[in-house]
């Protein structure tokens, strides 16, 4: 029985993969919490890696406050950027396959169309920039590995934009929200099914990809289809807003081609309203 070692097991994309991992029986799975086991502590990682010798690393934990890296861009870098390059040298040690997660804010966003994997990247925040250095380094260290830029990351877990338009409904509140970025919200549901789809099929098509849900939207739109499908839009006042002032500056366009992903592994990816919806129907 392999076994696969779970990082960042309470976070949004770590409870995902807890969610989902129970379809998969023939599997050992380990979860550990950012407490258990510290991607920044090579010691921790020794420990770990030694005690379980995982066939599999999900690296799921991650410094994900993109307004609050640019106050502590000294530890976005250790935890996206240093602590990437502990799990590479630790995944080739143990001839472990590594799944890492990035983001479409190593863009600059003034594309117009969706971006490849090989198109040129330039971060515009503190967030971004650490996210692209940890891909840089796992590149730099290892071969077997399979890194996902993703997009707007939702699901029932967590805080995240999805749970915080329900709750702000719930509160009959008045929401401001911008129509000034394009990008495309991604079910985090979607993307560990995805990922435990390529372990079951002992893919070895290593490399760089982008996965998020398929189509596009602004904050204004996923926020609407939200409150519409949920059948709260009378219990809020929404407003379209152009500019949203943050610390953070943001890509305008980060909409990703999800077509070497589909191409190489064949899986079936959703629309972002299908899959809203599907969890809404969950939920």
């Amino acid at each position: 029985m392999k076994t696969i070692l779970v990082s960042g097991a309470n976070g949004q994309l770590g409870q995902c993969f807890q969610k989902h991992a129970k379809k998969y029986p023939n599997y050992k799975f380990l979860f550990c919490s950012s407490r258990e086991l510290d991607i920044t502590d090579k010691e921790s990682l020794r420990r770990t890696f030694e005690k379980n010798k995982p066939d599999y690393f999900i690296n799921t934990a991650a410094y994900t406050n993109v307004e609050q890296a640019e106050k502590e861009k000294e530890k976005a870098f250790d935890v996206n950027a240093e602590a990437a390059g502990n799990v590479a040298e630790i995944c080739k040690k143990h001839d472990t396959t590594l799944f890492h997660f990035s983001t479409d804010y190593v863009f600059n966003g003034k594309a117009s169309k969706p971006y490849q994997e090989t198109d040129e990247v330039e971060p515009i925040n503190v967030y971004g920039a650490s996210k692209l250095k940890g891909e840089e380094k796992i590149q730099a260290i290892l071969d077997k590995y399979f890194i996902f830029r993703t997009s707007w990351l939702y699901s029932e877990f967590g805080h995240n934009f999805f749970n915080t338009i329900l709750r702000k409904a719930n509160e009959n509140a008045e929401l401001n929200i911008t129509t000034s970025q394009l990008g495309t919200p991604t079910n985090a549901n979607d993307l560990a099914e995805f990922v435990l789809k390529i372990i079951d099929s002992a893919s070895e098509e290593y490399g760089l990809y982008h996965f998020s849900n398929l189509g596009e939207a602004t904050w204004y739109d996923f926020a609407e289809e939200i409150l519409n499908y949920s059948k709260k839009m009378d219990q809020v006042t929404l407003n379209k807003t152009g500019f949203f002032k943050t610390l953070a500056e943001r890509p305008p366009y980060s909409v990703l081609s999800k077509e070497k992903a589909q191409k190489k592994f064949g899986f079936r990816i959703l629309d972002w309203k299908e899959s809203l919806h599907s969890l809404i129907d969950e939920k």
